[in-house]
């Protein structure tokens, strides 16, 4: 709790804030790239929303329904079956607006739906009814990518925030007290830090049933040592100023001087260095994604989808698709954490 309140204060209305936030608005390439993610972070949260395979509202009879949130029978329309419906069925359509109407997302598909009436056979080129083309398989490539991108931010906000909360706190550790426990915390860390990351990820990744949470699990191994010696250093340099002895001699406790006096100058450091977290974070998924190692089979993912755009050449729109939206993505996010490392640069003039 106390580095979100660090945090809170940290963003605080006050004349250091305002002089920050000034000198990140006069970084226009990492200004206008935060409001171009922002918008494209709530757009993919919203994904059931923009592709799905089922509609957002049906009226019935007088009756209103939400099957994108809740599965209902076929003879709730008046079919003969009591599977749910499938909405994109001709013959359950006509049941529906025969008495009533349907509210579509703007994409009838979702990231699993599979379109058995393309034009030629999958992966099939762009066309109206699948903006992107369809993937080997005849799934929706736009659906795919919209699930992908959350699947891919969440998981990168999710690894960038465990591994900065346990490296600040391996980091303050080792820089306050340091000594024999600094001493013997850095060479733990370099023989850890030194170890083949890829090839274990791998073996790991093998050894153990994929999911969202494992892969957390298993990057959450070597992702948090990034931000250790950032930390660490400013710890070091903190602890022997004059604000800090005063308060040792005043009777506070360690803990007290770690959290409360120090801290907010080491939040400083981590949040500079949180986009490009994220950033490496996206790309280690997708990386595990592209060898098979990654999520779950049939997941949405970009490094699925990268992987089928180097095994069927003829479409060029699959790989085409994945590069653009990872290099947008990652783009984005490295001038958002140059723009964050310079307002937070203290040798920056005011504005």
């Amino acid at each position: 709790m106390r580095v979100f309140k660090t945090i809170a204060e940290i963003f605080a209305p006050t004349p250091i804030t305002r002089r920050r936030w000034a000198q990140f608005r006069a970084n226009k390439r990492g200004y206008w790239s935060l409001w171009i993610f922002l918008v494209l972070f709530i757009l993919t949260l919203s994904a059931n929303f923009i592709a799905n395979n089922k509609p957002l509202l049906v009226m019935h009879n007088h009756q209103l329904y939400t099957p994108f949130l809740k599965s209902y029978p076929e003879t709730a329309f008046g079919g003969e079956f009591e599977t749910e419906a499938d909405y994109r069925d001709p013959f359950v359509r006509d049941l529906i607006n025969k008495n009533g109407w349907m509210i579509w997302p703007p994409v009838h598909y979702s990231f699993d739906t599979i379109n058995y009436d393309l034009p030629t056979p999958a992966p099939s080129a762009p066309t109206r009814d699948n903006w992107l083309g369809t993937d080997d398989q005849g799934r929706d490539v736009f659906a795919r990518v919209v699930y992908g991108l959350r699947i891919s931010i969440l998981f990168g906000l999710a690894l960038a925030i465990f591994s900065s909360v346990i490296g600040v706190f391996v980091g303050a550790i080792q820089g306050f007290y340091g000594g024999k426990i600094d001493l013997i915390g850095q060479r733990l860390i370099e023989i850890w830090s030194s170890l083949p990351s890829l090839y274990i990820l791998i073996i790991f990744s093998a050894m153990f049933v994929p999911g969202f949470w494992t892969l957390l699990l298993i990057l959450l191994l070597f992702s948090w040592t990034h931000l250790v010696d950032v930390v660490r250093a400013e710890f070091l340099r903190a602890r022997s100023l004059d604000y800090v002895r005063a308060a040792r001699a005043l009777g506070v406790g360690n803990m007290t001087l770690m959290w409360r006096h120090i801290l907010p100058n080491a939040v400083v450091a981590t949040l500079t260095m949180m986009p490009f977290i994220l950033t490496g974070s996206i790309t280690a998924l997708t990386s595990l994604d592209f060898l098979g190692l990654g999520l779950p089979p049939g997941s949405p993912s970009l490094g699925e989808l990268l992987f089928q755009g180097k095994n069927n050449i003829q479409a060029p729109w699959l790989g085409a698709t994945a590069f653009f939206s990872l290099a947008m993505m990652l783009t984005l996010l490295t001038f958002i954490g140059e723009a964050v490392r310079d307002a937070f640069d203290p040798r920056k003039t005011k504005l």
